[in-house]
C-alpha cells in the first residue's frame, strides 16, 4: 500500500517529516504529524499574500499604488530598536535595487513569492499589520499557526516571538485560496482568491515539491528554507484528476533515504521531492484515510 510504504521510509529519516495530502474537496488521504509546529520559514508568505489581497478585496489599499521601497522595520518586541534585513540573506536582487525608491504592492507581492524576497515581505507586512494576517489564519481554520514578526525579526526571535506552522495548517490555508477561486469563501472574492492563485502559479523555486512532478504540471507553490528547515506547500493541479493540496515540511534536516548527510538540503529537497511523486502516483484515489487504522491522523 502506497502510504504504508511512504510511512515505513519517512519513519527511517533523521528529523522531523510533517506531510499533509488530500484533495481539495475531501478529507486527507495521507497525514504524518500533521499537526507538528515548525519554524515557517518562507511559507509564512502565503498568510502574508493572503493578507494583502483581501485588503485591497475590501478597499482598504490599492495593490498598485507605488510604495516607497526601504530598509528599516518596527521589531514586534515592544520597546527593541527597529531592524534591517541584510542584502546577503535575500533571493531577490530586484528589491534590493529599488532601495530607496518606490515600487507597487503588487510587483512586491510577486516578488515575495515568486522570488521569496524577504525585504518585499517586511514591506508588505508594514502595510497590512500582524493582525490582518492573524486573521486570515483563523478564517483559514489554522490550529497551531500564526506569524508573529518580520523575517530577520532578532530581537523579537529572542524575547520568544515566532512564526511557528504545521502542514495541516498550511493546507488549510492553501485549500482555502484554491477553494475560494472557485466559489464564493471566507477569504475573499472568487477573482481575488484566482490572483492570488495565479502568483503562486508563478513560482520560480522548483527544486523541491515541483521536482517530483512531471515537467509542465501546474502547482501553486510556496517553499521556504533556512538553515536545518525545508518546507514546501503546494495546490497541484493535475490535467487528468482533481487538484490536490500537499505540504511537506521537515526540520532538522532528515538524511533522505541513503543521501549522504553532508549536503542535507540536498537531502531534503531530494526527499520533498519522493514524496511528492509518490503522492502524484495515487493521484486518481486520493480517498480520505481512516483514522482508526493510522495512530498518526
Amino acid at each position: 500500500m502506497t502510504w504504508d510504504r511512504l510511512d515505513q521510509e519517512l519513519a527511517g529519516t533523521n528529523g522531523t517529516v510533517s506531510v499533509y495530502a488530500g484533495r481539495l474537496d475531501a478529507a486527507p488521504a495521507y497525514t504524518r504529524l500533521p499537526d507538528v509546529t515548525h519554524y515557517a520559514a518562507s511559507t509564512m508568505k502565503i498568510a502574508v499574500l493572503a493578507a494583502l489581497y483581501r485588503a485591497a478585496d475590501t478597499g482598504t489599499l490599492d495593490l498598485d499604488t507605488p510604495v516607497p521601497v526601504k530598509n528599516e522595520f518596527h521589531s514586534a518586541r515592544p520597546g527593541a530598536p527597529r531592524f534591517r534585513c541584510k542584502p546577503g540573506n535575500d533571493n531577490d536582487p530586484a528589491v534590493w535595487a529599488r532601495v530607496d525608491g518606490h515600487s507597487p504592492l503588487r510587483w512586491l507581492a510577486e516578488r515575495m513569492i515568486v522570488k521569496s524576497s524577504n525585504l518585499a515581505t517586511n514591506l508588505l507586512l508594514d502595510h497590512v499589520g500582524l493582525p490582518a494576517v492573524a486573521t486570515v489564519w483563523a478564517l483559514a481554520g489554522a490550529r497551531h499557526s500564526h506569524t508573529g514578526r518580520g523575517i530577520e525579526d532578532f530581537a523579537a526571535r529572542d524575547a520568544g516571538i515566532d512564526n511557528p506552522v504545521t502542514a495541516a495548517d498550511l493546507a488549510a490555508l492553501l485549500g482555502t485560496i484554491a477553494r475560494g477561486a472557485r466559489e464564493p469563501g471566507p477569504l475573499a472574492t472568487p477573482a481575488t482568491c484566482a490572483a492570488m492563485l495565479d502568483v503562486l502559479l508563478a513560482q520560480e523555486h522548483h527544486e523541491d515539491l515541483a521536482a517530483g512532478l512531471p515537467p509542465g504540471t501546474r502547482v501553486a507553490l510556496k517553499n521556504g528554507w533556512v538553515r536545518g528547515i525545508r518546507h514546501a506547500a503546494g495546490v497541484v493541479l493535475p490535467d487528468d484528476a482533481p487538484p490536490y493540496t500537499l505540504v511537506v515540511c521537515t526540520s532538522d534536516h532528515p538524511d533522505g533515504r541513503g543521501i549522504t548527510r553532508t549536503d542535507p538540503d540536498t537531502a531534503a529537497r531530494r526527499l520533498i521531492a519522493h514524496v511528492s511523486a509518490t503522492v502524484w502516483t495515487a493521484r486518481h484515489d486520493l480517498r480520505p484515510a481512516a483514522p482508526e487504522t493510522d495512530p498518526k491522523r
